[in-house]
Order: structure tokens, then sequence, then C-alpha cells
């Protein structure tokens, strides 16, 4: 701790390092966002005492920060109905110095675990498109599973490296968030790990990988669009030192002001930077500008076509039957025995390793239709004809996340959407005043 700290005397004046020190002597602070898609940030206060209207985080306006986490923490059937997301508080500021708007194209190029990406998801509310990528494979899958817990139907998750995605996709986005892996200094006091793994050797290294991944993540957006280069760490070289490189090597691009208050202003005038005593962890967030100058490219490409003539009568009379509007699934797409319904805004998929795109809707058996969770958590409780909508403090909640069958009031027949206080968390299928579990294996709950 003694080498890092001295370290960070090259950042601070003594006095302040004084502050910074005596912070890591205190518990590292504990944020949650609430997740817009799926609810509104006065029924997260109302619903859970811990979350607190004069509590909330100057990252973000949806984010609070958590004194009790025992009380409320991921094992809440809110959080696994997708109405909040548990994340750093400080890790919500480079999303909000983006600042996406309605019908935005929006790229996440290292996006896992999916925080950044479903804050970035909320801000477009269903419009334009999101779409994330994660070079590790199981992270892309974590990625994806937030995606899907959080009711994200127009967006793509990837799992490729950042050059071959921002080649295919050269000059498609309005805005690029590169939240670039790095040394971790701001994740020290509340992973002791951080530490072990630290070096001055590891920062330098980082920082010469996270140059690469900016040139390669320049060529995705287009002239006039922003992007937002984030990190956990403290360390100039991987921060400022990082922007000053790839600006001296690229005049099509310009340093922006932020307008956000945040933090405090980072070395040299460049970006934000946030230390634990101004109310986070540790984060750097810098707004670039691709000037209009800069050379547009035409993305001749046009979007992954859907099959409609291939998609069977059985699967559009599951439609007919389930939901009132069925215009949210009529960008289908049937690859083998599965059926997707693709992002109303797409681009050619075929040049990336696309895990998902759009909702994975179900599976075509040999002569039924079995719909898939995604196709729940997606949808919006008023469009399904049959739902469940159980309290906080309903047992029958708790058994439906432990995978039992539930004893439903109506009587109903068939796949019927499953929510609690009125935010979707699943389905099961109806029949004589039962409800048959389809809560998935891997997500249930043992205790609850």
């Amino acid at each position: 701790m003694d080498k890092f700290f001295h370290r960070m005397s090259s950042l601070l004046c003594p006095e302040e390092l004084e502050i910074f020190k005596k912070e890591y002597e205190k518990p590292s602070l504990v944020g949650v966002r609430v997740n817009t898609l799926k609810c509104s940030k006065e029924k997260l206060i109302s619903l859970i005492e811990a979350v607190k209207e004069d509590n909330t985080t100057p990252f973000c306006k949806d984010g609070f920060y958590l004194e009790n986490k025992e009380v409320f923490s991921g094992n809440h059937p809110l959080h696994h109905a997708g109405a909040v997301y548990f994340q750093e508080p400080s890790a919500m500021s480079a999303a909000t110095l983006l600042a996406p708007q309605k019908g935005d194209k929006v790229l996440d190029l290292c996006a896992a675990p999916g925080g950044k990406s479903t804050q970035l998801a909320a801000a477009l509310d269903g419009t334009g498109l999101i779409w994330s990528n994660e070079i590790i494979k199981s992270r892309a899958n974590i990625l994806l599973s937030n995606f899907e817990r959080c009711g994200i139907s127009q967006g793509v998750v990837s799992n490729t490296d950042p050059e071959t995605l921002c080649t295919a996709l050269e000059g498609y986005f309005d805005k690029v968030l590169v939240d670039a892996p790095c040394s971790g200094e701001g994740m020290i006091r509340r992973d002791p790990k951080a530490l072990t793994e630290w070096s001055v050797e590891h920062t330098i290294s980082c920082a010469s990988r996270q140059l690469k991944i900016l040139e390669s993540a320049k060529k995705a957006l287009k002239p006039g669009g922003i992007m937002v280069y984030s990190t956990c760490t403290f360390s100039y070289e991987e921060n400022e030192g990082v922007i000053k490189a790839f600006l001296e090597a690229d005049s099509d691009f310009e340093l922006m002001e932020s307008k956000e208050i945040f933090g405090r202003a980072g070395l040299e005038n460049i970006g934000r930077r946030i230390y634990p005593m101004d109310g986070g962890e540790g984060h750097f967030a810098v707004k670039l500008r691709k000037k209009e100058t800069a050379c547009a490219y035409v993305n001749t490409s046009s979007a992954t076509p859907t099959n409609e003539k291939k998609i069977p009568q059985l699967v559009r009379d599951f439609l007919e039957d389930t939901f009132i509007d069925t215009s949210p699934y009529k960008k289908l797409m049937v690859i083998g025995d599965r059926v997707y319904a693709l992002p109303q805004v797409c681009p050619d998929l075929s040049s990336a390793h696309v895990i998902r795109a759009g909702v994975f809707v179900g599976v075509i058996k040999k002569n039924y239709f079995e719909p898939e969770h995604s196709l729940f958590t997606t949808a919006h409780i008023n469009n399904l004809k049959r739902i469940i909508d159980l309290k906080l403090e309903d047992e029958r909640l708790r058994k439906f996340l432990r995978g039992e069958e539930i004893d439903i009031d109506e009587n109903i027949k068939g796949y019927t959407g499953v929510a609690v206080e009125g935010i979707l968390l699943g389905f099961g299928k109806a029949s004589n005043m039962k409800l048959k579990n389809k809560y998935p294996k891997g997500l249930r709950v043992s205790h609850l």
C-alpha cells in the first residue's frame, strides 16, 4: 500500500494525499441505479426503504448510495426483475458524460458486465440501438444475462475484438463508449486483490493497450459523433497520457468540455477525475468529438434481412395469443429452430461474432412453440394478455423465484407473464388454477 500511496503523491498535493489515505480506512461505497426501462425512480423509492431520495449520487440522476447493503442486495426480487443494477457510484459517470439521446446508435466497446450498457439503454428508452461488445466469451455471456434481466430489446451483444468490429461497422455509430480495461486502482479499497495485482509496470502495459483500443474505436464513430473514454484507475499514463497521445496522432478528434460537475477537473484540464473523497471509489472520464470535417464512411451493407416467409404459423398464432400488439415482433428471424425479434434499427450482423441481436423469442418444437424467458423480461406489461402481478410480501413470489409451482387466483390458461409490483419478472404456464414455473434454472434461488 505504501508504494501505491507514494505513486499517488505525484497526483495529489500533500494535504489531499492525507485525505486520500484516510478514505482507505473507511468502508467502500455501495450504489444502486434504477433501471428506468422497467421501473421509475419514484416507484423504487416507495418500495425500498434503503433507497432514499436525499441520497442520490452526483454521477447519475437515477443512482443512489446504499447505507445498508444487507437490506437491499442482488438477491432481492426487484433485482431479479431488472428494476435495478447494483453499481459502484462513480462507475455511473461515464454513461452520464456520453449522454445518449433517443434514437442514437450507441456502441459500448468494452461492455461486460453491463452496468454502463444498461445505463445507456435506459437513456435510449427503447429507441435507437445499443450495441455492446465484450472480447472475453465468459464475460460476454454475463453481459447478455444482464441485457435480458434489464429488459433491453433494441440491442446487440457481440463477442469479438475491437478492431474487427469497428472496421466492420465503420462510421455507423452516433456515440461510442470505451470503458477500457485498466490497472484498476479505483477498485483497491473495495477489492484487496486489486492491490496484489497492481504494479507500475502493469499501468504502463495497460496504457499501450488502451491506446490501441481507442485507435480501433474511432473508426466506428461517424463525423460529428461523440466518444467517451473512461477507466477506473488514477494512473496519469492510462488517463490523460492516453488521451494526449491519441489526440496528437488523430487530428480529426478534439476535446469537449464537460458540463457535468462531478469529481474534479482532470490533470492538464483533460476530462474529469473522481477520487474516493469525491464520493466514488475512483474513475476517470473524458469526452471527445470527431470533427465534422473527418472523412465520412458510407456503410453500404444492408441490415441483416429477416426471413418472414419462413416463420411458421404456430409462431404467429402464439404471438397473437400472448400479446395485445404484435408489432414489436414483426421483424422476426429464424435460425435453425430458434426465433429472434431483431432490433428495429439494425446494421449488417454478418461481420461480427454476434451472440444475440434483439430478443430471443423462443424455440420451434415439432408441434408447438416454446417461448423463452427473454421474451417476457423485455415485454411491456401492458402488452400482455395474461399477467399475474405479485406483491413483494406475497409468499408466492419467493416460491416462483425458487422454481416452484404456484397457486393462482385467476382461472386463466396458457403462457402467462409473472410480475412483481408491476415489473415483469418471467413467465409460467397456467392451467387448473396452477402456474407451472418457467423461471430459468440458472437464475433460481434456493434461499429467499
